[in-house]
C-alpha cells in the first residue's frame, strides 16, 4: 500500500496533465500558422491542397513513431535501456524516412497521389515537394519523442510545452526565411522541418538536465525493447486508418461532399477537445503507483471528460452561431447540418479517456501486444460495417453515420481492452 502522505493528489495530476494539454493546443496552432502563410502565396488553393495532402500521407506513414515518448517513459531506466530505446527510435525513423523518400523521389509518388488519392498532377507535384523535405523529419521527431518521454517521466511536463512554444515562435521566422529558397508548399515544409529541429534541440537539452537513472528497476535488453515497442507502433499505425476508412465509407453516400466537409470540421474539434485525453496514458505510466493513485486519476479523468463534453455541447448549440458561424465562417445550412453530430461527440472525451487509461495499464504491465489486437479489432469492426452498408443503402445523413462509426469504434476498442484486463498480472 502507498503511504497516505505519498498518495497522488488532484493538484499533482493537474500540474502534470494540463501542460501536456496546452502542448496539444500549441501543436495545432503551428499547423494553422503554416496554412496562414501558404494562403498568402501566389497560388494559395494549389499550395494549400498540396501541403494538406502531403501532411495527411506523412501522418499515416509516420504513425509508427507516435509512441516513442510512451516507450521512453516505460523502458528508459539507465544507460543500457536508453541506448536500446535510442536504437529502436532510429530504426523506426529510418523506415519512415525511406517510405517518404520513395513517394517523393520515385514514380511511386505519382501512383500514390494521382491514382490512389485521386489528386491532380499539379497538386501531386506540390505534395511531393513537401515530402522531399519532410523525408528528413522522422529522425528529429523520433529524437524529440525520446526526449519528451525522459522529461515526462521526470514530471517536468511544463518543459514539453515550453519547447513547443519556442517551436511556434521560431516557425514564424522560418516561414519568412523560407521564401528565399523555396516556393509553393515547400515553404511550409521547410518551416515545419526547421522549427521541429529547434524544438528537438531544446527537448534534448531539457532531457539532459532532467534525466536521472533508476537503479531500483531492471533494464530491458534490445530484444525485449523491440518486443515491447513494436505492438505499440503497430497500434499507432492502425489508429490512423480509422478516419481514412470512415471517409471512404461516407464518400460513397449521396451527400458525400457535405458529409466529408462536416466530418473534417468535427474531427478538428475532437482533436482540440478530446485529443488531450491521450495524455492520460502518460499520466498512468508516470504517476500511478497503486490502487489509490488509480482511483484518484480516474476521478480526475471523469471531471476533465465532463468538462470537455460540456464545452462540445455548448459549441454545438448555444454558441453555434458565434463559433461555427462568425469564427469559422460556416454557412447556416452547414453549421446546422453538423450541430447534432457535434453534440453527440460530447461523449468522445469520455470514451477516449477510458481507452487511454486502459492503454496506460497495459503499457505499465508490459503487455503491449493487447494494444495491437485492440486496434485491429476496431479496424475489423469498421470493415464489417462497410460490408453491411454495401448490402443495404441508408438514407441517414452521411455525417451522422460517420460520427456513429467513430463513437462505436471507440466503444469497440474500450470494450476489448476492458475485457482483457483480467489477464494482466
Amino acid at each position: 500500500m502507498v503511504d497516505s502522505d505519498q498518495r497522488l493528489s488532484h493538484r499533482e495530476i493537474a500540474w502534470f496533465f494540463f501542460p501536456l494539454l496546452l502542448n496539444v493546443q500549441l501543436m495545432s496552432l503551428s499547423h494553422s500558422l503554416i496554412n496562414a502563410a501558404l494562403a498568402r502565396l501566389a497560388q494559395p488553393v494549389l499550395t494549400l491542397a498540396g501541403f494538406s495532402v502531403a501532411i495527411v500521407l506523412h501522418l499515416c506513414l509516420a504513425s509508427p513513431a507516435y509512441q516513442n515518448h510512451t516507450i521512453a517513459i516505460a523502458l528508459v531506466r539507465g544507460r543500457r535501456s536508453l541506448l536500446g530505446v535510442g536504437l529502436y527510435v532510429v530504426a523506426v525513423a529510418l523506415y519512415v524516412s525511406v517510405l517518404l523518400a520513395l513517394v517523393a523521389y520515385t514514380p511511386l509518388g505519382r501512383l500514390v497521389f494521382e491514382r490512389l488519392l485521386g489528386v491532380s498532377p499539379a497538386i501531386a507535384g506540390e505534395a511531393r515537394s513537401v515530402l522531399a523535405i519532410l523525408a528528413f523529419l522522422p529522425f528529429f521527431t523520433g529524437l524529440r519523442g525520446l526526449c519528451q518521454g525522459i522529461v515526462i517521466r521526470a514530471r517536468r511536463t511544463g518543459l514539453v510545452s515550453l519547447a513547443t512554444l519556442i517551436r511556434i515562435l521560431s516557425l514564424v521566422g522560418f516561414l519568412l526565411l523560407g521564401h528565399r529558397w523555396f516556393s509553393g508548399a515547400a515553404v511550409g515544409a521547410f518551416g515545419l522541418l526547421a522549427c521541429i529541429v529547434v524544438e528537438t534541440a531544446f527537448m534534448g537539452w531539457f532531457a539532459w538536465k532532467t534525466y536521472s537513472p533508476c537503479a531500483t528497476e531492471s533494464e530491458k535488453g534490445l530484444g525485449a525493447i523491440f518486443r515491447y515497442a513494436l505492438p505499440l507502433s503497430f497500434s499507432s499505425a492502425m489508429q490512423q486508418t480509422v478516419p481514412l476508412l470512415i471517409s471512404a465509407i461516407i464518400s460513397r453516400l449521396p451527400d458525400s461532399a457535405p458529409a466529408l466537409a462536416a466530418f473534417g470540421i468535427i474531427r478538428g474539434f475532437i482533436f482540440l477537445l478530446a485529443g488531450p485525453m491521450r495524455n492520460l496514458q502518460q499520466a498512468y505510466l508516470t504517476l500511478v503507483k497503486g490502487h489509490d493513485d488509480y482511483r484518484t486519476l480516474m476521478t480526475f479523468y471523469l471531471r476533465v471528460a465532463l468538462g470537455m463534453g460540456l464545452i462540445t455541447l455548448v459549441i454545438a448549440y448555444p454558441l453555434n452561431g458565434i463559433v461555427l458561424g462568425k469564427a469559422m465562417g460556416l454557412s447556416f445550412d452547414l453549421r446546422h447540418y453538423i450541430a447534432l453530430p457535434l453534440a453527440a461527440c460530447a461523449l468522445f472525451p469520455a470514451f477516449s479517456g477510458a481507452i487511454y487509461l486502459y492503454r496506460g495499464a497495459y503499457a505499465a504491465s508490459h503487455r503491449t501486444v493487447f494494444l495491437g489486437w485492440a486496434t485491429l479489432c476496431k479496424v475489423a469492426y469498421l470493415g464489417i460495417c462497410w460490408l453491411l452498408l454495401m448490402l443495404k443503402s441508408l438514407t441517414v445523413p452521411g455525417v451522422a453515420l460517420a460520427i456513429f462509426l467513430l463513437l462505436s469504434c471507440e466503444l469497440c476498442e474500450a470494450w476489448y481492452l476492458r475485457s482483457r484486463l483480467k489477464f494482466l498480472a
